[in-house]
């Protein structure tokens, strides 16, 4: 038995607003181009970085997390969730240097954890994932990179799942579900004010026969999701259902 791929931190990141027709999320369409997710649908995240950890609180466990969230969030979407706030400044330069440029820090009280998620142990590539909410900032407007994003939207929860099971959109396994969980609350604040009441549990999809050919993936229902057991869809991509992280 081969030993598993070591999965590598990553952190994805909810923003949230809520509008005339309810909450949305902010979510990103990733290039056809990327050698992960391609074309799917997905919440801006990526992989912890070392100078992520230079800008955490060193009493935070979760600190670098948050950090790269806040991080992918701004390189992605042009969004940023810093202090003091201030007027609006274009994306330019590494985030380092635009923090230090403008007297920001990352605002890393203004995430809440929301779920844990770790790719199945059999997955070529794997990611150890923390998944946050936040409130979008007002005055901000989301713009993509044009590189790894090539559209940045906002949409209600339930309305991308149904743009997938339309085939007009794609969704990754752990999105799906993220979403789903997401739908249940009707404001920003409803859904942040839940996750902040609720323990996390880690959740590592294991793949199970459905008995008709297909393949099941089984959580722990403690996760809050609903269930246990869901069908696998969404394209798997390079290393299963996984949310798209670089």
């Amino acid at each position: 038995m081969s030993t598993p791929v070591i999965a590598r931190p990553a952190a994805t990141i909810l923003l949230l607003r809520d509008s005339r027709a309810g909450l949305e999320v902010l979510m990103v369409a990733r290039a056809r181009e990327v050698d992960f997710a391609s074309g799917a649908l997905v919440f801006p995240g990526g992989r912890v970085e070392t100078t992520d950890a230079a800008l955490a609180p060193a009493e935070d466990p979760l600190g670098a997390f948050r950090v790269a969230a806040i991080r992918e969030a701004w390189e992605e979407s042009g969004i940023l969730l810093a202090h003091p706030p201030g007027p609006e400044v274009p994306p330019e330069g590494e985030f380092l240097t635009h923090l230090h440029a403008h007297g920001l820090r990352p605002s890393h009280a203004a995430l809440t954890p929301f779920a844990h998620w770790i790719t199945p142990a059999h997955s070529p590539k794997r990611f150890d994932t923390h998944f946050f909410l936040a409130h979008a900032p007002e005055g901000q407007e989301a713009v993509h990179d044009g590189r790894e994003a090539v559209e940045a939207v906002w949409v209600r929860p339930e309305v991308a799942i149904a743009e997938a099971d339309a085939g007009r959109r794609t969704l990754v396994f752990a999105t799906r579900l993220n979403l789903q969980r997401l739908a249940r609350h009707g404001s920003a604040e409803a859904a942040i004010g839940a996750a902040q009441a609720s323990a996390i549990v880690t959740v590592m999809p294991e793949p199970i026969p459905d008995g008709a050919g297909g393949t099941l993936l089984r959580i722990p229902e403690a996760a809050g999701y609903g269930g246990s057991l869901f069908p696998a869809k969404g394209p798997p991509a390079s290393g299963g259902n996984w949310p798209g992280q670089r």
